[in-house]
């Protein structure tokens, strides 16, 4: 039913006795005040069913129960005439009831009332309809009388053996028996038909040695007919040829079955062959209907149940031996007696009001609808101008007092009908409140309550909830007023105590009632037994310390094995415990604590056990793993924390250490298993702290000196409530990926971490300037990159956590790094050769890093002229700027490769080469060797013998000798001048004589005197420059071409044969 009502009213008249018991029909209240007040037309509340079977032994009873104000008459009809029950004495009608009663205790035949029945309810408001009932009396007939022949059959062949069974009312129950009550086996080879013949696959000698008899068990009469037994007589050959399948029934290749909507369907396929087939069963186009289909009778019976329209289609059968395979293919059809989509419903009214009766159905071919009004078509009855017929719906506008009545909507086809009544009721009636008058509800901390206030009222009042005579209206936040007057808590708490007044008010007036809440303290166990292991004689203690609400009484009771404790002269009970004096392998068992008040109730439970063996032997006994805990249960349930308390195993042997505790979630890392606690194994209770917004699952997991328990069954699951985070990611750090970007990363927060749904990050991030501007970005994955960054600049770099419920606190700043590129080169590479042996090296940083520094790579060879030495290649860390290396002869001269080194890779290098030092190597040897003693020795004897030569050239000179003398006394002599035109020559001793202007390498080798080298050769701009300690400073620049010969040219003084010419 759909009702149509103005916006205020709302149709009709809201009443539920119970939050959980919401009902579509309005329906006046039960209260005995209301119903002899209010006027209500007839209900059909019992009638029988439609088919009605009766047992002709007994009497028969055709129920009709209605109710209504007035309370209705009632009257029959039989057969769609009215049925006087006044003048048959056998019928009469029960009081204050339309069940007929027809008694057979005086005689009389059954069969005499077999017919369609129909009960009519009425008062002055209206006429309710029951359906039609058709009456049938059971029938059990004898079978008839038959002769039946020995049957003589081939081994192997097919056969069946045919029931037919007399039509009883209902059909009779067959099953096959021998003649001596013996049932017969059946298989797939032999079975029962559905029909209720018996069918063999093929015949075999051992079916001869019993007979078969048909047997059928009516319902009513708990009686069993049999028929005369068939003897079969099996013809023997040499050997029963295999065969092909053949189908025994149904028959041929195709066959079709009709089937009504939510009855079962049974299709069947029997057949025979040697060796019995094997069937199968398909659905041509899908698959056999999921969840309802079954297979019966050896697969040679498909069954679907519940049948729809969805399950017609084709179906086939496919039987198969070795000798090959046949099927039959069963087109099922699936029609339907009429069934409700939208099943009227009663109709209250106030006056001036509108609404509507639907009356939908649906069936298969599609049901016709009939309205009738108290049993007459509704085209027949008195015209009602408020009353508009259209279809399968009946609208009302305006009604007024005097338009109460029933109507019946009829919906049929040719499988069935479907009859359902309806009234409509218009009522004006102020509220009222049928709740007891200064309730008292009492309700446990932090439990769900509700708080009832049922009304009545037409139009439908509107009722509104007050705490201690406020003028707000609760509803919101911890309180939900639902719409038939209960107003429901979420959690009660101690501040929620107080008088809560419910008030119903409509157009015709108010009521309203008070209910008082009362909120108490919650029943828990404090302390609790404990899992004990004792020697025989020992008096053990069981520990039950209790907080309760002091308002409420408490009751403490024992429990042994889950049955009562009886507590005997050995016990004694405590107010926080249970002693037991000279403990017995009797006493061992489970104990349970049990305190309860009248709203709640907590327990807890253990384990004693008792040992016979002496404490001291305890040590020879085998030790293992302890058991596994169990029974984990959660109380004291929180915001923040839950005690959970377990039950230990078993401890084999070795006293349990530890107990570790471990928790499951399923939102982040569902079936993964963390560490939350550690514990001492003389506990077995813990209150653990949890996190906001985590659906907890805890274990727990027995440590002894053997090893860990296998980890307890898990406990019930637990959902904590959110919250904003408290935390912020750790491990944030910004580095480039790129030279022009920078990556910021973060370790995440894990599930016990997230407090509340949709965790997110935000990222802010600027350059390193108080000045600078801050950029923000929203993300989900621990990651964010920045794009376009200059070159390896510094950010600061902030991450924090942010979920539905709220932000974490600000953050800590992080300092970050754009990405990094390749350095520059070195800002300058010194070289300087303190001696021949070593060459001493010097370097500066780059002066653009680009990034981090991570080495040094320096590259030289050696070269002499032309000739290179091989490449040498050195690497140092970031931190080193000197290098000194060994030089391997102290001529050769050295070109060097400098370059910076980022994680980028290798920069620009600087390169430099080493001086040449021959002349100041010479320079440092002469002057050595002028303070020697055999040098000096050497010179004045030199000296000596020039001043023999100077004394015999005077002497010759002055004898008139012709030498002529050179103009140019400081000219060297030149072994290729001419002799002078007089004839007169230079003497020379050309054996000895070197060419002018030239020396003698240390190879042989004659080379220029004069060295062509400068310091500007060496500088940059054209100056060379020395340090103070002589080193050479110079960026290396290109050479002339002489000079590589010149690394090989040394200075040296004039030999004693030159002195001699250059004096002569």
């Amino acid at each position: 039913m759909v009702m149509q009502r103005p916006q205020l009213t709302r149709a009709g008249i809201a009443f539920a006795l119970y939050l959980h018991h919401l009902i579509s029909a309005i329906e006046v209240p039960l209260d005995s005040n209301i119903q002899s007040e209010l006027p209500q037309p007839p209900t059909i509340t019992k009638q029988s069913v439609k088919d009605y079977i009766v047992d002709p032994r007994d009497n028969i009873f055709i129920e009709c129960e209605a109710k209504g104000n007035p309370v209705p008459t009632f009257s029959w009809t039989r057969n769609g005439k009215f049925f006087n029950v006044a003048k048959d004495p056998k019928v009469s009608m029960r009081r204050r009831s339309g069940t007929l009663v027809i008694d057979f205790h005086g005689g009389g035949r059954p069969e005499d009332y077999e017919g369609e029945y129909q009960c009519f309810a009425r008062n002055d408001y209206g006429t309710a309809l029951s359906s039609k009932i058709h009456l049938q009396v059971s029938k059990s007939p004898l079978w008839p009388k038959e002769k039946v022949d020995v049957i003589e059959v081939d081994e192997g062949a097919p056969l069946s053996l045919q029931c037919n069974p007399p039509p009883g009312l209902p059909s009779p129950v067959i099953f096959w028996m021998s003649s001596s009550m013996e049932p017969i086996h059946q298989d797939k080879r032999v079975s029962q038909g559905q029909n209720g013949d018996l069918y063999f696959s093929n015949v075999l000698l051992q079916d001869a040695q019993t007979d078969y008899s048909c047997n059928a068990r009516f319902h009513f009469t708990h009686t069993i007919q049999q028929k005369n037994p068939y003897t079969l007589k099996v013809k023997t050959t040499r050997g029963v040829t295999e065969t092909t399948p053949s189908f025994m029934y149904p028959y041929g290749t195709s066959s079709s079955q009709m089937v009504l909507r939510g009855v079962d369907l049974l299709l069947e396929c029997i057949a025979s062959g040697v060796p019995a087939p094997d069937i199968m069963w398909y659905k041509k186009g899908g698959e056999l209907p999921a969840g309802k289909t079954k297979l019966e009778n050896f697969n040679k019976a498909l069954r679907i149940s519940n049948v729809s329209e969805e399950d017609s289609g084709e179906y086939f059968c496919l039987a198969s031996n070795k000798m090959g395979s046949i099927r039959h293919t069963i087109s099922v059809r699936v029609k339907a007696a009429p069934y409700w989509l939208d099943e009227p419903q009663n109709l209250i009214l106030a006056p001036g009001e509108d609404g509507r009766l639907v009356c939908r159905a649906n069936g298969n071919p599609k049901p016709t609808i009939q309205w009738l009004v108290n049993g007459e078509p509704i085209e027949a009855s008195p015209p009602n101008p408020s009353r508009e017929v259209s279809g399968d719906t009946i609208v009302f506008r305006d009604t007024q007092i005097g338009s109460s009545a029933v109507y019946q909507c009829n919906a049929s086809n040719e499988h069935g009908y479907l009859l359902a009544n309806a009234f409509v009721s218009v009522l004006d009636v102020p509220p009222r409140i049928l709740a007891p008058r200064n309730q008292l509800i009492k309700v446990i901390q932090y439990n769900r309550t509700r708080l009832d206030c049922p009304f009545f009222g037409s139009p439908i009042p509107t009722l509104r909830w007050f705490k201690n005579g406020q003028g707000n209206t609760l509803d919101g936040g911890n309180y939900k007023a639902h719409e038939n007057g209960s107003l429901e808590m979420n959690m009660a708490r101690k501040e929620d105590q107080g008088i809560y007044t419910c008030v119903a008010t409509n157009i015709l007036g108010k009521a309203e009632a008070q209910v008082r809440l009362e909120v108490k303290d919650p029943t828990r166990i404090v302390r609790g037994p404990e899992d004990q292991v004792v020697k025989r004689g020992s008096m053990p203690r069981l520990h039950c310390r209790i907080k309760h609400d002091p308002t409420l009484k408490l009751t403490v009771t024992w429990l042994k094995d889950d049955a009562p404790l009886y507590i005997g002269n050995r016990m004694k009970k405590e107010d926080d415990g249970l002693t037991i004096y000279g403990v017995a392998e009797k006493d061992q068992g489970d104990y349970t604590c049990i305190a309860s008040t009248e709203l709640d109730k907590d327990s807890a439970k253990a384990y004693l056990t008792v040992l016979a063996v002496p404490a001291n032997r305890l040590r020879d006994l085998p030790k293992e793993r302890p058991d596994r805990p169990r029974d984990l249960e959660l109380t004291d349930l929180a915001e923040r924390s839950v005690r959970l308390t377990w039950i230990p195993g078993d401890d084999n042997n070795s006293p349990i250490t530890d107990y570790i505790v471990q928790f499951e979630e399923d939102r982040f890392q569902p079936g993964i298993w963390h560490n939350h606690s550690s514990y001492p194994g003389s506990v077995n209770s813990a209150v653990l702290s949890l996190s906001p917004y985590v659906n907890y699952q805890f274990r727990v997991i027995a440590v002894n000196d053997v090893g860990s328990s296998l980890p307890s069954m898990p406990s019930e699951r637990y959902q904590t409530n959110g919250a904003r985070p408290e935390i912020n990611p750790t491990g944030v750090q910004g580095a480039g990926t790129q030279k022009n970007n920078m990556e910021i990363t973060w370790t995440p927060l894990n599930a016990t971490q997230a407090y509340g749904p949709n965790l997110r990050y935000i990222v802010r991030w600027r350059r390193r300037d108080p000045r600078g501007s801050w950029y923000n970005e929203t993300v989900k994955t621990p990651r964010h990159v920045v794009w376009n960054t200059p070159i390896y600049v510094p950010y600061e770099i902030k991450v924090q956590a942010e979920n539905d419920f709220g932000r974490a606190p600000e953050p800590d700043t992080v300092i970050g790094y754009s990405g990094e590129d390749l350095p520059s080169s070195p800002r300058y590479l010194r070289i300087r050769q303190p001696n021949l042996e070593t060459i001493n090296l010097e370097w500066d940083h780059p002066e653009h890093p680009n990034g981090v520094l991570t080495g040094y790579s320096l590259r030289y060879q050696a070269f002499n002229g032309s000739k290179t030495g091989r490449t040498l290649v050195e690497n140092f860390s970031p931190n080193q700027t000197r290098f000194t290396l060994q030089r391997t002869d102290p001529i050769s001269r050295y070109r060097f490769f400098l370059r910076a080194r980022t994680q980028v890779g290798d920069g620009e290098s600087i390169v430099e080469e080493s001086p040449a030092l021959l002349n100041e190597a010479y320079t440092k040897n002469h002057v050595d060797i002028a303070t020697q003693g055999w040098f000096i020795g050497l010179m004045c004897a030199i000296a000596l013998l020039v001043l023999i030569l100077l004394i015999v050239c005077f002497i010759k000179r002055s004898r008139g000798g012709k030498y002529p003398v050179r103009d140019n006394k400081d000219e060297h002599l030149n072994p290729e001048d001419k002799n002078v035109e007089d004839g007169s020559f230079d003497y020379s001793d050309e054996d000895n004589k070197p060419l002018p202007n030239s020396q003698t390498s240390l190879d042989g080798t004659i080379k220029q005197q004069e060295s062509d080298d400068s310091l500007v050769d060496y500088g940059e701009g054209g100056e060379g420059q020395f340090n103070e300690d002589g080193s050479f400073i110079g960026q290396y620049t290109v050479k002339k071409d002489k000079e590589e010969t010149e690394g090989n040219e040394s200075s040296e003084a004039t030999s004693p044969v030159n002195a001699i010419y250059s004096l002569a």
